[in-house]
């Protein structure tokens, strides 16, 4: 039988090890960027962040970011409504490709929005002819920033679905609520920190989104180029703290949402 002794060392073992994870793996290298940010100074970060490229790339990622994370939360929370409290054939695939942006990489998903809107794609000649641009524009960008970032909300709110159960929701209906006042007002409630975060961590996807909108975007400097694609062009610049003070002002866009949502949780649960 082991002591006391050899299980606190077990322990703070374990503890160690994961301590270590988390510095070699996420700490380390966030904090070798801030150092190689501020490496010179701060006019040299200053300077790539005020410049007029860079602003509009921000500007374009926060447009798509604004329109990705609305549509992926609507079609999220419909998705998981649909999976968990309706019964229609095909379900079980539904359910499968709701998960296949996690498994696709991102530049074969961009790879197959070129061949769909290419001008020699399924659909690209009928889009040139009708005067539609949508590869190498904002609507590919966002078609491909909505991909990516799919599932998330949806795989948020299954299981917070499936726990609450329904008894609550056939309660409201034979009472005489319509579906509109039973989602507004029992199942939306009891869902919302699953949205919340369903909505954090889409937002997160759409503000770090490289792959699949480098292929379909055509990297025109201050048109189609976000701040991503950005940093990529600035570090193939040589312009190494220019490249690493965008990267700092992402990671503190993402670091944000998530005190925002740290900060209004415990509010929401004392009301």
């Amino acid at each position: 039988m082991a002591s006391p002794l050899t299980g606190a060392l077990r322990r703070l073992g374990l503890r160690g090890i994961a301590f270590f994870y988390l510095v070699a793996i996420l700490l380390g290298p966030i904090a070798i960027v801030f150092y190689r940010t501020f490496e010179n100074g701060v006019d040299a970060a200053w300077a790539a962040l005020s410049s007029v490229e860079t602003i509009n790339a921000f500007k374009l990622t926060l447009i798509i970011t604004a329109i990705a994370v609305p549509a992926n939360t609507v079609f999220g929370i419909a998705c998981a409504l649909a999976i968990v409290r309706r019964k229609f054939p095909g379900k079980g695939l539904v359910n499968a490709f709701v998960d296949l942006p996690l498994a696709l990489s991102p530049v074969v998903v961009g790879l197959s929005l070129y061949l769909l809107y290419g001008r020699n794609g399924w659909f690209g000649s009928w889009l040139t002819d009708h005067g539609v641009q949508v590869l190498f524009a904002l609507p590919s960008m966002v078609i491909a920033t909505i991909f990516v970032s799919l599932p998330f909300v949806a795989r948020e709110v299954v299981p917070t679905l499936r726990e609450i159960g329904d008894e609550q929701e056939q309660a409201a209906r034979t009472l005489g609520a319509s579906s509109w006042q039973t989602f507004r007002r029992i199942t939306l409630p009891a869902i919302r920190w699953a949205v919340i975060y369903g909505v954090v961590l889409t937002t997160a996807r759409c503000l770090g989104e490289y792959g699949a909108v480098a292929v379909v975007s055509g990297r025109l400097q201050g048109e189609t180029e976000t701040a991503t694609l950005r940093v990529e062009e600035r570090y193939q610049s040589l312009d190494i703290a220019g490249a690493y003070s965008i990267s700092i002002v992402l990671a503190l866009m993402a670091v944000l949402v998530l005190l925002a949502m740290t900060l209004i949780r415990p509010e929401e649960e004392t009301t």
